[in-house]
């Protein structure tokens, strides 16, 4: 499904060139729920926006149901359609309705008419118990329904795989389990995903793997009964004791 083969990225600022990742490397397979924890500022984050080439990766290869998206002649965007990606802040377009926002990209890029986008942004709206909302403006929802509605219009694409950067992160703590509760019937569902967070219950409950990342590397990677009963990384120890 998705496959990263020693993945680098620096970012050039004035004061010299960082190393954000350090040779990565990957294999995704179709169906399994990966979730990437680790400190701030250990390259979860850049690790995930290089999977889809939100960020230009500055050394190695990502492939993608056996593409090279990085390649130089790569159609990104086409690609790009079947990752869904969900970010910490909703970046919905406030002067759309929540029906709009879901039907946009599904419309503008001649996937749906405008009678079947609206009758699939209906029906996602109804399996987030957010289908009385669908005339609402962004402005009228509260952070966890902004969230819910931001994950339903990357699942409006129908997509093969999700990517989830930090989806919590920015919610009030009771807002926290509603999102979750779609992520966690998502991966009931069978679909591929990558989520970046904080949440270790979230992790615990829902992962097949755990990548543990710091300082630019996957220090330790394991299922999860063995990720927090038996880490094996001394760094991973230290960071688990204060996570839990």
């Amino acid at each position: 499904m998705i496959s990263v083969k020693n993945l680098e990225k620096t970012f050039h600022t004035e004061g010299g060139d960082i190393l954000v990742l350090k040779g990565i490397n990957q294999e995704i397979q179709k169906g399994e729920k990966v979730v990437v924890v680790g400190p701030s500022g250990s390259g979860k984050s850049t690790f995930l926006r290089c999977l889809n080439l939100l960020e230009m990766p500055t050394g190695g290869e990502v492939w993608f149901e056996g593409r090279q998206i990085n390649a130089p002649n790569c159609n990104v965007d086409q690609l790009r359609r079947k990752m869904g990606m969900v970010f910490q802040h909703f970046n919905l377009f406030p002067h759309l309705t929540v029906q709009q926002n879901i039907t946009l990209a599904p419309i503008t890029l001649k996937l749906k008419t405008q009678k079947e986008a609206d009758e699939k942004a209906i029906q996602l709206l109804n399996r987030i118990g957010l289908a009385d909302k669908a005339q609402a403006y962004p402005a009228q929802l509260s952070g966890g329904q902004k969230q819910r509605i931001a994950i339903v219009r990357a699942l409006a694409m129908e997509p093969d795989v999700m990517l989830f950067d930090e989806p919590t992160s920015a919610l009030d703590p009771e807002m926290v389990g509603e999102v979750l509760q779609v992520m966690k019937e998502l991966a009931k569902e069978g679909m591929t995903m990558v989520v970046v967070t904080h949440e270790m219950n979230f992790a615990r409950e829902v992962a097949t793997r755990i990548l543990f990342m710091d300082d630019g590397q996957v220090l330790e990677e394991a299922k999860p009964a063995e990720f927090f009963d038996n880490p094996k990384n001394p760094r991973l120890r230290d960071f688990l004791s204060k996570v839990l």
